[in-house]
């Protein structure tokens, strides 16, 4: 039985959501740490960058996998930015506050990246990727 619900949840589109989310938020803290540790740039701009690289993969994937869209990336991209522009704002500022108090910058970007799942999944699934 529980296997059943795993496999009908992860088929689901928050199941999918959640996992193109985790790959694009690894992508994303590959960046932060890599940018960091080889002392490439600061913090706050690494965590931005990283959050541009997960948002490529995050599109690509929710538009393929997640919601099978059948809209035109005309359609759905400029949406997309929009939203990428407003959780960059969210991940940017949630990131500066969480690093002036937390002891790593990982656990910031933990903060940070919690902070907009939420409207991030609402954001994708009723606006960008909406069919119909």
């Amino acid at each position: 039985m529980p296997i059943q619900f795993a496999k009908r949840f992860l088929s689901s589109p928050l199941g999918k959501f959640l996992i193109v989310g985790g790959v694009a938020t690894l992508t994303q803290f590959a960046v932060l740490f890599l940018l960091v540790e080889l002392h490439l740039c600061g913090e706050v701009v690494a965590s931005s960058l990283g959050y541009g690289a997960g948002a490529m993969v995050n599109y690509l994937l929710n538009y393929y996998f997640t919601f099978s869209s059948s809209q035109n990336h005309l359609a759905t991209l400029p949406k997309f930015v929009a939203v990428v522009a407003f959780g960059l704002s969210v991940n940017t500022l949630v990131f500066y506050s969480a690093n002036a108090i937390l002891p790593w910058y990982g656990l910031s970007q933990c903060v940070a990246t919690g902070a907009s799942l939420v409207a991030n999944y609402l954001l994708h699934r009723f606006w960008i990727y909406r069919n119909g």
